[in-house]
């Protein structure tokens, strides 16, 4: 699994998948959601404002696990 540093106290998902380079831009977030099954913390999410706090694990499939972690 791999870790995602944040400064912040949070992320949104929108921002996560575009800084992991899984879509080009943050307008992409909405219908990669559609279409592809993202989960965190074992929950399926399809809301790229979802703030994703240090500790949550995020599962894209066919991206694999990533876990968000503060500096």
């Amino acid at each position: 699994m791999k870790k995602f540093h944040i400064e912040g106290p949070y992320i949104t998902l929108g921002q996560l998948l575009k800084m992991l380079d899984v879509i080009d831009s943050g307008g992409q977030a909405k219908h990669f959601l559609m279409d592809v099954e993202v989960k965190v913390n074992d929950e399926v999410e399809t809301r790229r404002g979802r703030k994703v706090y240090p500790q949550d694990i995020v599962e894209i499939d066919g991206f694999g696990s990533v876990q968000v972690v503060q500096d």
